[in-house]
């Protein structure tokens, strides 16, 4: 079976950056043969020295790099590079799509896993997110897409570090904290990351291992000033919440987490779902976990968007008699007390049929 072309989406918000890092990718042999796609090359700015040829909306670049720009929707032009790729007219490994800054990334995933012609050989890799230090708090604070864009990332780039000061990081650090703590974060030199830092993010695959998975929902934090911030789990296995934001925009954010020792009824987890994402699933940002089911000899990932869900991968290698499921809500306009009520729900014992007299 042909592996799917992995696909990066690479978000943030007007002014964040994004097109300077992936020039700066693009400038990178090691990130292989690319199609990127974006809106209009006139928005993307990308570097003239890339270009060495174009014929209709396709630039050819160096290292076996493309560049398409989206006439019509996404899934005709996602289709319309496959069909050049089958017939040898194009050459590539991996997908880059660019979005506007004021795109919400949900729709490009739900376009990926639910259009008949593209699923089967797209899947989504990664969403990253650009965010500028110096005007990082400024924009989180008027605009709810780009709390948004941080909230949906599986990693988030800092970008213009060098011209902001530690005060400045630390505060921004914090209130990505609140968005999204799960999102392992990567200060950027000048626009320029380890091209493998932004690839390889998904959990969902099929060759996804034990320790990969538990990265991807959580992870040790060491310092940011460092150069790379960690992702954070609750230490106790409890409902862990995070705190509400002073800020009133960020209230429209909310982020929560659950640990459980012992596996979960199957008929509980499907009443706990299928009643989230009946009454909120349009608010439902992300939702993402490592879940065992009694009665299953292995635990699965699972991952969805609003009402979207990419089909759950079994982690067949889990060390025997560790049963912890854990996982994260996030979600928009969704009060911290109706998602802690939510996710109570986890610990409900399921009902038995015999009767009382």
């Amino acid at each position: 079976m042909t592996r799917p072309i992995p696909v990066t989406l690479l978000t943030g918000f007007l002014g964040a950056g994004k097109t300077t890092l992936l020039n700066r990718l693009l400038h990178d042999p090691a990130a292989g043969r690319v199609a990127v796609v974006v809106n209009e090359f006139g928005e993307a700015g990308l570097d003239h020295d890339l270009i060495e040829g174009a014929a209709e909306d396709v630039v050819l670049m160096p290292a076996g790099c493309i560049c398409c720009t989206i006439r019509g929707d996404l899934s005709k032009t996602l289709a319309r590079l496959l069909v050049r790729r089958s017939v040898g007219a194009l050459h590539f490994d991996r997908v880059i799509i660019e979005t506007t800054g004021l795109a919400d990334p949900g729709p490009i995933h739900h376009t990926l896993l639910v259009d008949p012609v593209l699923a089967a050989d797209y899947a989504l890799d990664g969403t990253v997110t650009a965010v500028d230090v110096v005007l990082g708090l400024s924009t989180l604070d008027r605009h709810a897409e780009a709390q948004a864009q941080v909230a949906m990332a599986d990693r988030i780039v800092l970008t213009k570090s060098d011209l902001a000061d530690a005060t400045t990081l630390r505060a921004l650090e914090s209130r990505l904290d609140r968005l999204n703590p799960g999102a392992r974060r990567i200060i950027a030199d000048k626009g320029s990351v380890p091209a493998g830092m932004l690839f390889g993010l998904s959990a969902m695959r099929r060759a996804i291992t034990d320790d990969q998975a538990i990265d991807w929902l959580a992870a040790p934090a060491p310092d940011p000033l460092a150069g790379l911030s960690g992702l954070r789990l609750p230490a106790q296995p409890a409902i862990n919440l995070a705190a509400p934001s002073h800020h009133a925009s960020d209230d429209r954010i909310t982020t929560a987490a659950i640990t459980l020792d012992t596996p979960i009824a199957p008929e509980v987890f499907d009443l706990w779902l299928d009643t989230l994402i009946a009454l909120r699933g349009p608010d439902i940002l992300r939702l993402k976990g490592i879940v065992h089911i009694k009665d299953l000899p292995t635990p699965f990932v699972f991952h969805g968007v609003q009402h979207i869900f990419e089909p759950p991968v079994p982690l067949g290698h889990w060390p025997a008699g560790d049963g912890t499921s854990r996982i994260v809500v996030i979600a928009r306009d969704i009060p911290l007390q109706d998602l802690q009520d939510s996710l109570a729900m986890l610990r409900l014992a399921p009902e038995n049929n015999a009767t009382t007299p």
